[in-house]
């Protein structure tokens, strides 16, 4: 009793007398930040995966599995009666002797597959939050299944691009930003891998010597074609462009165009047609026409050969055709292109076959419905509008396109988009080959020495280290089948 009466009289005597000036005193209020104060960090596990695995080729492309060998071979009869024997013979006698035509076809296995790794202490960070040794073996494959993706469409190791032809020059005294002078200009063709590579504020991929995983070192090359020599043309005033144009490089799905002073050209633009206005002067920063490109490093050694690079074979068979500078898809009026249409009866008369796949880009994708829907004779499309309230849909796509060139009659090959196609090129394929007792099970398939398997690497420092690899080949037994339209302009 005595303890409760001291202790109810010193409180008292506490609520009496003030608290000096800067005595302790806390009022709790809510943080203005998320990671201070007495706050709950509101953090939703796992980290959330946002990275588009498209792969529709990869997709549809069979795998089978090789047999050993350092290749792929195999032997195509590719034409019966080539000497154009005369038909028809006389009473008791036999007939001319036939001359068939035999080809040999190989594709080379190559290895491809990528490494990472997580360090000791980040995964200690990330417990509770995520698991991130797996996290980083997901990150591998679905980086390898994009890539795979891109090596079959585009991967070049037999196409050099060699010397990038001379660019010729136009200019316009209004319409852009460049100054009065001598303007010098110099172009650099790039393959599909350098142009996927490029851009303007990153600059061109520079091919030389690459540090791998382990530590060793080896030479890669990029996909630049050897730079042009340079141009020059004399601008007027303030507001000039410059035009440049030059023959459209076999191989080449981009061109880097470098504008300067002779001697300090710097890259200004970057398209996927051999032709461009360019408008203004390249920026201060931007990659010097100096920086590497006086060779041809166009071809990757490393890799096989994807589908744009077995079109482009001399003698491949496949239909190719390339369009003029600054030229269209072109509509024929009727709700056509004549372009697909070209290509089209072209592998008819030649092959009696039909694809059944266009591949596009957006920017094709949104020519081709454009071209389609500009019919201004016949009534190509009939067009049915619900006016019921609010069920009004604006847009139009064009999702597939009438081949009117097959036996079966008119028959509808779906547009497709891809998401590695470059702008400027519409790719053909055929999954079947409508020839009787052709032994071809697959036009396209994978070749696999090995297909995807995982490697987790003896620890040499405090890293979980891990790879993913493949190794095998695009195997392609009737490029006939497969066509490609390039340099193709917006419009």
């Amino acid at each position: 009793m005595t303890t409760t009466d001291d202790t109810l009289s010193l409180t008292r005597e506490a609520l009496a007398t003030p608290m000096p000036f800067g005595s302790l005193s806390k009022s709790f209020t809510q943080s203005t930040s998320p990671i201070s104060g007495i706050t709950w960090y509101d953090l939703e596990k796992p980290a959330k995966s946002l990275v588009p695995v498209i792969t529709p080729l990869r997709n549809m492309i069979p795998r089978v599995t090789a047999s050993g060998g350092i290749q792929a071979n195999w032997r195509a009869i590719t034409g019966v009666n080539v000497g154009n024997a005369t038909f028809g013979v006389s009473e008791g006698n036999r007939g001319p002797v036939l001359i068939t035509r035999t080809q040999d076809y190989y594709a080379v296995y190559r290895g491809y597959g990528f490494d990472d790794f997580a360090s000791f202490e980040a995964s200690y960070a990330a417990e509770g939050f995520d698991d991130l040794k797996a996290r980083t073996m997901e990150g591998l494959i679905k980086s390898l299944m994009i890539q795979e993706e891109k090596i079959v469409l585009g991967a070049n190791t037999s196409l050099a691009l060699g010397i990038t032809p001379t660019p010729s020059l136009t200019t316009a005294a209004s319409g852009g930003t460049i100054a009065a002078g001598t303007q010098s200009v110099i172009a650099v063709a790039l393959s599909y891998e350098g142009f996927l590579a490029a851009s303007v504020a990153g600059g061109l991929p520079l091919s030389g010597t690459r540090t791998l995983a382990d530590g060793t070192t080896e030479q890669v090359n990029q996909g630049t074609a050897q730079q042009s020599s340079n141009a020059t043309i004399a601008t007027i005033g303030s507001s000039s462009t410059v035009t440049a144009s030059l023959s459209p490089v076999p191989g080449a799905f981009g061109y880097a165009w470098f504008l300067g002073v002779a001697g300090s050209e710097k890259l200004a633009a970057i398209t996927s047609v051999a032709t461009v206005t360019l408008a203004a002067p390249a920026g201060t920063g931007a990659q010097p026409a100096t920086a590497g490109f006086a060779a041809d490093h166009s071809q990757n050694r490393l890799i096989f050969d994807g589908l744009f690079s077995q079109i482009l074979q001399p003698g491949s068979g496949s239909y190719l055709s390339t369009l003029a500078n600054g030229a269209t898809l072109t509509s024929d009026g009727v709700g056509g292109v004549v372009e697909i249409d070209q290509a089209l009866q072209s592998f008819w008369d030649n092959y009696r076959l039909a694809p059944d796949t266009i591949w596009v880009s957006s920017q094709e994708q949104r020519n081709i419905t454009r071209k389609v829907l500009s019919a201004t004779t016949g009534a190509a499309q009939r067009f049915v509008i619900n006016v019921d309230q609010g069920q009004i849909k604006g847009g139009d796509l064009v999702t597939s396109y009438l081949n009117k060139y097959s036996m079966d009659g008119a028959q509808a090959i779906p547009v497709r988009l891809h998401p590695n196609m470059p702008p400027g090129t519409v790719l053909f394929t055929t999954a079947a080959i409508p020839y009787p007792l052709s032994n071809v099970a697959n036009v396209l398939q994978m070749r696999m020495r090995q297909d995807f398997f995982a490697i987790e690497w003896p620890r040499r420092t405090r890293k979980y280290e891990y790879g993913i690899y493949a190794d095998g080949v695009l195997q392609n037994y009737f490029p006939p089948a497969f066509g490609l339209i390039t340099n193709i302009s917006n419009g």
